[in-house]
């Protein structure tokens, strides 16, 4: 698989006037390879936004980098530890001691085995990650998935790291097929280090991988809209579902 190739450009869209395809600034400096299955996020408060591994044209890939909109600019950050990866989740969250904003990435696929057990934290302000290990039982913790999501709630005015579905076991035919999906939901509180799983008060969405999600307001409180993925039976879904939390 041959990921396109962009010299590091941006694709930015404005709703008045369409699509415009920025390169870095500096485009002799170096900026993130080509790749497919990565993970993205974007942080508000320090308007950036953070790529993360993937599959370039062959193997894995464990780098991180941030965007700087504004000044157009990439910056190279510490490689996350553990094995190279795609498929992996990550996003931004606020650091409840220091108030500053931190990354952390969960699972992904590191070509033999999916990833669980962990969540690699990195903080811009120290340049370096922290491992919080856990159980992942199905009991103290999510088990090993790829292609899921990784989001930050406010829960009654609690911060939480949020992730569901996603492929368990991988299908032999690789990116062509589907594995076995997961279809459940946990929530991390971020300050105890502990996950509680999220149960269903109605039938909930179908296992799948591949999806979007995001964190919306519904009257007044967080929520995740899920849009889509690939379903166990390596068939394109387009349904849309909203999680509302009690």
């Amino acid at each position: 698989m041959t990921p396109i190739e962009e010299n590091g450009g941006i694709w930015k869209y404005t709703s008045s006037t369409g699509w415009e395809f920025i390169l870095p600034k500096y485009p002799s400096t170096s900026f993130p390879l080509g790749r497919s299955y990565h993970a993205a996020t974007a942080s508000q408060a320090e308007g950036l936004i953070y790529i993360h591994a993937g599959c370039p044209e062959s193997g894995r890939l464990s780098d991180l980098w941030s965007y700087n909109p504004k000044e157009n600019v990439w910056i190279k950050l510490p490689d996350a530890p553990g094995a190279s990866r795609g498929g992996s989740s990550i996003c931004c969250f606020e650091e409840f001691q220091s108030r500053t904003i931190n990354v952390a990435r969960i699972n992904g696929y590191s070509g033999t085995e999916e990833i669980g057990g962990i969540i690699d934290i990195y903080s811009p302000r120290s340049h370096s990650w922290e491992r919080v290990v856990f159980d992942p039982n199905g009991i103290e913790g999510p088990g090993p998935r790829s292609v899921g999501t990784l989001l930050t709630v406010r829960i009654e005015g609690k911060q939480y790291l949020f992730t569901m579905f996603g492929e368990g076991r991988p299908s032999p035919l690789g990116h062509a097929g589907a594995g076995r999906m997961w279809d459940d939901a946990w929530i991390f509180d971020i300050e105890e280090k502990s996950w509680q799983k999220v149960e269903w008060e109605t039938i909930g969405p179908a296992p799948r991988g591949w999806f979007a999600a995001d964190v919306i307001e519904v009257e007044g409180k967080d929520g995740v809209v899920l849009h889509g993925g690939l379903g166990e039976d390596n068939e394109r879904l387009g349904d849309v579902w909203l999680l509302k939390f009690n």
